[in-house]
């Protein structure tokens, strides 16, 4: 049994550092387009795909290491391995590219935030527009954001980890 944990922990490091390194490159090309603010559609279209992806790499190549069975236990602590390391990857990166690269990059997202909720809300009162202001201010520091990236990493890591698992699942016959 300690030998299996070990072996997982084999994939969850090294498909969670592969997952957070694509997520990387994939955070700075959106930096270098300058799009590493907004929130599309298609970003978030591509990074599920990449996600789903390297988590269902990961539990296929530990079923074919492992004479091709697979619980799903198993394939969920893979999956939510991964999650963990590529949030933790994801964070430091989010402190990097807010600390280093761009700085301003969180008064500009609150300021696309403001515009978009104006956008929304054309009848606002300046009273309304100013605690959508603080309330985005309070949820944008380094702390909650950190926290935040970590939660999201986790609830859709689980999320793709169970949908993969079930998909790639084989339990040896008794």
């Amino acid at each position: 049994m300690e030998n299996e944990n070990l072996e997982i922990k084999k994939y969850i490091l090294t498909y969670g550092s592969l997952l957070g390194g694509i997520s990387i490159v994939f955070g700075l090309m959106l930096f270098f387009l300058d799009m590493h603010y907004q929130q599309e559609t298609s970003v978030t279209i591509v990074n599920v795909i990449i996600s789903v992806g390297v988590i269902g790499i990961a539990q296929f190549t530990y079923r074919k290491d492992n004479e091709g069975f697979m619980s799903l236990g198993h394939g969920i602590k893979i999956g939510l391995g991964t999650s963990v390391i590529s949030g933790i990857m994801g964070v430091l990166y989010f402190l990097f590219l807010s600390n280093v690269l761009d700085p301003e990059m969180m008064n500009k997202a609150l300021e696309m935030g403001i515009n978009q909720f104006m956008d929304q809300n054309p009848e606002a009162s300046e009273e309304m527009i100013d605690q959508v202001r603080s309330m985005q201010e309070k949820f944008s520091g380094p702390i909650m954001t950190s926290s935040f990236i970590l939660i999201f990493s986790l609830f859709f890591g689980l999320i793709f980890s169970l949908i993969t698992g079930l998909i790639l699942k084989r339990n040896r016959p008794e």
